[in-house]
């Protein structure tokens, strides 16, 4: 039976896909790393540098992130409040973050353009 949420650290899931090579891949770095399979997914995803290259896909990505957390507050009550400004408040810090470990981008890296 699962456990209950309710008073755990880290109370949310992550799950996705894998191919049966990739699965084998991952299993195999976790035994090199020595870390529990959740600490080596953590430490993973949140201290690894984070390179943008540019181009329409991603840029079309970011756009419709910041379209959407703009339409949330928009429509946002005061209770929503504080979940949105947590959002923006992690999306915004690891944009700075890229931004400040890729100098060299210039804000038309960032851009992007209507459909004609």
């Amino acid at each position: 039976m699962a456990r209950k949420d309710e008073n755990r650290v880290r109370s949310k899931t992550v799950s996705f896909y894998v191919t049966p090579f990739e699965h084998t891949e991952i299993q195999a770095r976790i035994k090199v790393s020595g870390m529990p399979k959740g600490e080596y997914f953590i430490q993973s995803l949140l201290h690894q540098k984070i390179c943008i290259s540019v181009g329409k896909y991603k840029s079309d990505r970011l756009a419709l992130e910041l379209k959407k957390l703009r339409e949330a507050l928009e429509v946002a009550t005061s209770n929503d409040i504080a979940n949105i400004v947590i959002e923006c408040r992690a999306l915004l810090s690891q944009l700075q973050e890229v931004i400040t470990d890729n100098q060299d981008l210039s804000a038309e890296d960032f851009t992007t353009k209507k459909k004609s």
